[in-house]
């Protein structure tokens, strides 16, 4: 079996917490990371405090493979993020040579002013590579096993785009839905049985409620088309089994 790979993401910004902005990178992540057979196991959303993003970042690039930041890096005061993965590495943060000259030409060409906000986008830790921006040139940055991409949807997904090529990826969760008729508390002791019974497959339930009657989605995931049918001919057997009486 291929090996299980793992990452976390940290979400940077007040404007996620407060609702300000509302977040649509968490999802395309997701989205992404399954389609290659990563398992994003965690989420988290800290402030623009530079110890929040610093003990979040510490806490999680050494338990998973893998860490994606969003947001943080642009050129206003309050973009800190660069200044926090340095200070969790421990490293200089500074103006990397590359994405100065090329930040420079690109304002040069445009006739506009490479002014010091516009600067701020081109520091990052000492040692850190480039992540291509091909939407608007600011590059953001990878350093050890942490991916750092900008907050603004359309950016984050091209920066991204750059970043799968790059990642090592695990076997790709198989799954399969089933209907279910009746609600959570009438199926949540046999489903629990069957989940003990097959510890090599994820079984979800998912409450859903349509025309004033409760029913679940339920939803068996596993890594081999073998612990994936058994595990879910179980499932169908046990909702075939309660009968209508149980609704």
């Amino acid at each position: 079996m291929a090996d299980i790979i793992t990452a976390a993401m940290i979400v940077i910004g007040d404007e996620i917490l407060s609702g300000r902005t509302k977040d649509r990178n968490i999802g395309h992540l997701a989205d992404v990371m399954t389609a290659i057979g990563i398992d994003l196991k965690e989420v988290r959303i800290v402030p623009d405090e530079e110890d929040e993003i610093v003990a979040a970042v510490n806490a999680v690039r050494s338990r998973y493979d893998y860490v994606f930041t969003s947001g943080g890096i642009g050129p206003t005061h309050d973009d800190i993020t660069a200044d926090s993965i340095s200070k969790a590495f421990g490293v200089p943060c500074e103006y990397d040579d590359k994405a100065y000259a090329m930040m420079e030409a690109h304002y040069a060409k445009r006739g506009l002013e490479f002014t010091d906000a516009r600067k701020r986008m081109a520091r990052m830790p000492r040692g850190a590579d480039h992540i291509d921006n091909p939407v608007s040139m600011a590059p953001g940055f990878r350093i050890g096993n942490v991916h750092v991409m900008a907050g603004v949807p359309s950016i984050f997904q091209a920066m991204l785009d750059n970043v799968v090529p790059t990642l090592r990826t695990g076997q790709k969760l198989l799954s399969t839905a089933i209907h279910c008729p009746f609600g959570e508390g009438v199926i949540g002791g046999p489903l629990a049985e069957i989940q003990k019974a097959h510890p090599d497959t994820i079984i979800g339930s998912y409450p859903k409620y349509l025309d004033g009657a409760f029913w679940t989605e339920l939803v068996v995931r596993a890594r081999t088309q073998e612990a994936l049918d058994a595990a879910a001919e179980e499932v169908r057997a046990m909702v075939e089994a309660l009968g209508p009486k149980a609704a």
